[in-house]
């Protein structure tokens, strides 16, 4: 994957390795509603996440039957089929997948299992210079939803802009470092791809 560690700014993430010398960015630039983001989990400041982000500082969000509500307002989306299976770990998923539409007019695709346990959520409030963020395989998916474990991300633990995809594998095919496998697990079709 490669990920645009400027697109927010200068930051301890910018290089790879990097001291710990400021807790500031430089030359920032807000994120937008919709933008695929590699961040750092607030729990420990070192694993990286990429999820979706979709709710921006002072956003209220919630999950009522299902539908997810973006400051009281529903978000458009429109159900689509789709070929291919999804797994959460090991299990495969029974799934419904929707174009889902942001104020903004921003469209991305999630998946949400039939019978997953978030139907039904609190409000969310985004706390200031924190955001809120989703992976787009709803239910299997540890995102800004679970509290305690990743909650509300700060700006200075965003590491970049997601832009495209370098390398796939097929883990179930085989390991990446199991290189004589690669004839069968290697997923061309999604090389260089750009992160929607």
């Amino acid at each position: 994957l490669f990920v645009s560690k400027y697109s927010y700014g200068y930051s301890r993430h910018s290089l790879p390795f990097s001291p710990n010398l400021t807790n500031k960015r430089y030359l920032s630039k807000n994120p937008e509603r919709g933008d695929v983001v590699v961040f750092k989990t607030p729990a420990d400041n070192r694993t990286d996440y990429i999820k979706r982000l979709i709710g921006l500082p002072g956003d209220t969000l919630q999950f009522i039957d299902g539908d997810l509500y973006l400051n009281n307002q529903k978000i458009q989306r429109n159900k689509i089929e789709i070929t291919i299976n999804i797994n959460c770990g090991n299990e495969k998923l029974n799934i419904n997948a929707f174009e889902e539409i942001l104020p903004d007019g921003e469209k991305y695709i999630a998946v949400y299992n039939k019978e997953g346990t978030m139907q039904n959520t609190d409000k969310f409030i985004v706390p200031d210079e924190h955001y809120f963020f989703m992976g787009d395989n709803r239910d299997c998916s540890k995102d800004s939803r679970f509290l305690s474990s990743v909650g509300y991300v700060t700006f200075n633990n965003l590491v970049g802009k997601a832009s495209m995809i370098f390398f796939s594998n097929d883990k179930k095919k085989g390991n990446f470092f199991e290189f004589w496998k690669w004839h069968k697990s290697i997923r061309i079709d999604r090389f260089f791809n750009k992160v929607q």
